[in-house]
């Protein structure tokens, strides 16, 4: 019987057919030969095609199932490490979408017999983080790029900066308060002592002035006015002595910490603004991956979209070619003073400004906002906080 003609109804059957992932087991991956059924997986076995791959195989079988077991190996930990990342998922999740690709390499020519196995052999290449669940394994990414591994670092060393400045936020504070309370310890309370009067025959009068002003005082009443008013004045001062008074001074120490406080809070609320993804459209970028070859390595391309927040579209500047990255494979761009950049992280988010002055030693920029509500303000931006606009 020939062969169907190619647009008859049975090809054109037979196309639609194999289109789709059949069962592994009829699956030849010496010949890349997927059968439908077990019968035609048997005659593929019985053809003389298959029975010279079969000839090659056997002169040396560990050259080809090392071969295949890499591909499937490298493969599998990069689609893991682009979709997922660093994040924790089941191992069958990643197995479905891997293939899903019908040119895959197929699990029963390597040397791996199930997915557990496969799981547990990269837990133990320290490959991934593995854990058994009731609901099954999960693997998670082990990143050790050394762009990632550097990015890391400076986080750390940005955050230990931070909590730095805190602590001398703090020691300043407290300081201000213990010059405030002009050396004296929080649990000091005042000594209430009791009214003495100096001699058992001291009296207390007050003299009133309703007597004397016809005739003038006599002598015996400005003596008793004297001693009054000695007496008033006595008492005057040991109250101000039991009751020390110090408002203005007090309003002055309390608007300085007021003003620190505030600083505090501002700053805090600044940090709690940040997201760990940062890409925006019409903004340069440097390609800092070295998986794509020289070629591209080190060259500035201008993103054109943002796809799943995390990954975006570039287009290259010097070739025009396309590419699609990950935001841990580019970096933000510093551009001269003067010209034009985008805020991609932190409180002024998504806000354009100008480039004055670079500070290297805090790693940092100084930018003047040019749009948004804070419009003339000068602020101080981290430099992978902000890029060059396209």
């Amino acid at each position: 019987m020939g062969k169907a003609d190619f647009l008859s109804p049975k090809a054109i059957s037979n196309r639609i057919k194999s289109k789709g992932l059949q069962k592994l087991r009829w699956y030849c991956q010496m010949c890349q030969k997927q059968c439908r059924d077990e019968n035609g997986f048997k005659c593929h076995c019985m053809s003389e095609s298959h029975q010279r791959q079969l000839l090659l195989a056997s002169e040396n079988p560990t050259k080809f199932m090392d071969y295949f077991s890499d591909e499937f190996k490298n493969d599998f930990v990069e689609l893991l490490r682009r979709r997922f990342g660093t994040k924790r998922v089941h191992n069958n999740i990643v197995y479905n979408e891997y293939i899903s690709d019908r040119e895959h390499v197929h699990m029963n020519s390597t040397q791996w017999e199930t997915l557990t196995d496969f799981t547990k052999w990269l837990g133990r290449e320290g490959l991934c983080k593995v854990d058994e669940t009731p609901k099954g394994w999960y693997i998670q990414y082990i990143d050790r790029d050394p762009e990632t591994i550097r990015r890391q670092e400076e986080q750390a060393r940005k955050k230990k900066q931070d909590l730095d400045d805190e602590e001398r936020s703090a020691r300043f504070i407290e300081e201000q308060v213990r010059r405030g309370r002009g050396g004296k310890e929080l649990d000091e309370t005042p000594v209430y002592t009791e009214l003495k009067r100096e001699t058992e025959e001291e009296k207390v009068a007050f003299n009133l002035g309703a007597s004397s002003s016809v005739a003038g005082p006599s002598r015996s009443s400005s003596v008793i006015g004297k001693s009054a008013l000695s007496a008033s004045g006595s008492t005057a001062t040991k109250r101000k002595d039991m009751f020390p008074s110090s408002d203005s001074k007090e309003k002055k120490k309390k608007s300085a910490l007021e003003e620190i406080k505030e600083m505090e809070e501002k700053r805090k609320q600044q940090q709690s603004v940040r997201t760990d993804y940062w890409l925006q459209p019409n903004i340069v970028v440097k390609v800092v991956t070295t998986r794509l070859g020289e070629r591209y390595h080190k060259k500035k391309a201008v993103v054109m979209e943002v796809r799943d927040k995390y990954a975006g579209v570039v287009k290259m500047i010097d070739s025009g070619d396309k590419l699609k990255l990950d935001q841990n494979h580019v970096e933000t761009v510093i551009p001269a003073p003067g010209k034009r950049v985008l805020i991609l992280n932190g409180p002024y988010r998504d806000t354009e400004a100008v480039l004055e002055g670079i500070d290297e030693k805090k790693f940092c920029a100084n930018l003047t906002l040019d749009s948004g509500k804070y419009k003339g303000q000068r602020v101080e931006v981290a430099y992978e906080d902000f890029s060059k606009l396209a």
